[in-house]
């Protein structure tokens, strides 16, 4: 007989709470294999494909694409230990067996394991309304957290333990009450499980505390919010209007900040609100460097502008360790990091992306370049997972691509500096007392006032000037 299991969306990791279906990659009936990917998921950090730990049949899905859930929610359930399953994993050489154990994969993703399914609860109903609910014990209830509902519970969730409610008088009328504003205890806890009742009233700026639920012991349910909205839509709409200026026109385009650009959104405003920043700029005639590139090209692979840009970054770290630090405010303390993790920013069709090339301080200018060009490509294609996106300790930020000559950049929190690098443009320069045509750029370097001083700032971005101007200064540290 087929066992129906529940596959709930896992913690992915790197504290990730949510995640959006961008793709669904199954349908209702389909037969899927262990460990097999049933739906593609949009988090803060990347892309990702989910995989399920159970071989059978899908019998149901959860959540549209476009749809936000929460961890814990429910993704989709499958028969296991159906005809089509078993005749489907016989045809093709996979497991089989008979009970919910051989189905199940061994391996994890963070938060949920694959082994054998846990027994199922007792779910106590509530009593219809007008009817007296029959005590319940400690003995036979069970606790609902988020990460057990499904949707019909999200919507209308399972009664709360005895340990956070008082039990049920025989004698004592069922609840018909309904949602009434300004009646709760506004010390006491707030009695929602729904993490999906909390968004909805969120979004709407309901205070939960002035909402009194209609469900067991005055548990908060979607309908409850959703009446007190309309409540509060009726109550506006009553309120005789006033001449008043015309307001401003609102009507335009909404885009959620959620996913990828919700990140980056949350990233630079903590940076803009925790790091004093300041910036320093310098022209530089980088024709020496465009040479010196061109001479590499013509001896063996191809290197960019970005990585001798990224080389000569490294070594002035070396030089300047100040800027290749962290600010750790509640230990009020400096950490110089030992190794360098150069981030640079790429934009995508899916925004602005920081990929990080690890250990830059041991590569050279060929080997830097391959690893930004891997990196790209795999941004591009939205392949990039969590951990090629965190762990940076130093940005750069070629903004010349887009034909713009200079910038004030913003500190990829929770790093200490950025070096910014504009177009590199024929301009009128002064070269060796006489005026000529050269190729000149602007680089500006943000930093963070706490980490160090102007002098070191300046320092830093005068020896990146020196060696885009004398690329030959570079032999030093090579």
């Amino acid at each position: 007989m087929a066992q129906v299991l529940e596959f709930k969306l896992p913690d992915l990791g790197e504290g990730l709470t949510e995640a959006e279906v961008v793709r669904w990659l199954v349908e209702v009936g389909d037969v899927v294999a262990v460990d097999q990917p049933v739906v593609e998921v949009e988090t803060a950090k990347a892309m990702v494909e989910v995989p399920c730990p159970y071989g059978g049949v899908v019998t149901a899905r959860f959540g549209e694409e476009g749809t936000e859930l929460p961890v814990g929610a429910p993704l989709l359930t499958v028969a296991v230990g159906s005809a089509e399953a078993t005749e489907s994993r016989g045809a093709s050489g996979g497991p089989s067996g008979d009970g919910a154990g051989s189905e199940a994969s061994g391996n994890v993703l963070v938060g949920y394991g694959t082994g054998a399914p846990a027994a199922r609860r007792r779910r106590v109903r509530p009593a219809p309304v007008g009817q007296t609910p029959a005590p319940v014990t400690a003995a036979h209830q069970t606790p609902v957290t988020a990460a057990h509902q499904t949707p019909d519970t999200a919507a209308h969730p399972a009664p709360v333990t005895a340990a956070r409610s008082a039990p049920a008088r025989a004698s004592a009328p069922a609840p018909t009450s309904v949602p009434v504003l300004g009646v709760v205890d506004p010390h006491g806890p707030v009695a929602v499980i729904s993490p999906l009742v909390r968004k909805l009233a969120r979004q709407h700026g309901l205070d939960l505390r002035q909402i009194a639920g209609s469900g067991r012991d005055g548990l908060i349910l979607r309908t409850d919010v959703e009446s007190a909205i309309r409540a509060a839509d009726e109550d506006a709409a009553a309120v005789p209007s006033t001449p008043t200026r015309p307001e401003a026109d609102t009507s335009g385009e909404r885009i959620p900040l959620r996913g990828v650009r919700g990140a980056v959104a949350e990233k630079l405003s903590r940076s803009r609100r925790e790091i004093p920043d300041a910036t320093c700029w310098v022209d530089a005639d980088a024709t020496e460097l465009m040479a010196a590139r061109a001479a590499m090209n013509t001896a063996g692979p191809k290197v960019s502008v970005l990585a001798l840009l990224a080389r000569i970054c490294t070594a002035a770290l070396a030089r300047f360790p100040e800027l290749n630090s962290t600010v750790d405010a509640e230990a009020r303390e400096i950490v110089r990091l030992t190794g360098v993790h150069l981030g640079f920013a790429a934009q995508t069709e899916r925004g602005l992306v920081v990929p990080v090339v690890r250990d830059a301080h041991t590569r050279n200018a060929e080997s830097i370049g391959a690893e930004i060009a891997r990196l790209t490509e795999a941004a591009r294609d939205g392949k990039l997972t969590p951990a090629q996106l965190t762990g940076g300790t130093f940005t750069l930020n070629n903004y010349g691509v887009f034909g713009v000559d200079g910038s004030t950049p913003i500190i990829n929190h929770p790093e200490a500096a950025m070096l910014g690098v504009g177009r590199i443009v024929a301009k009128p320069w002064v070269h060796e007392g006489e005026l000529a045509v050269r190729q000149v750029v602007q680089l500006s370097l943000t930093f963070d006032h706490r980490v160090c001083d102007g002098g070191t700032a300046g320092g830093f971005l005068r020896y990146v000037a020196d060696c885009v101007e004398q690329p030959a200064v570079l032999l030093r540290t090579l």
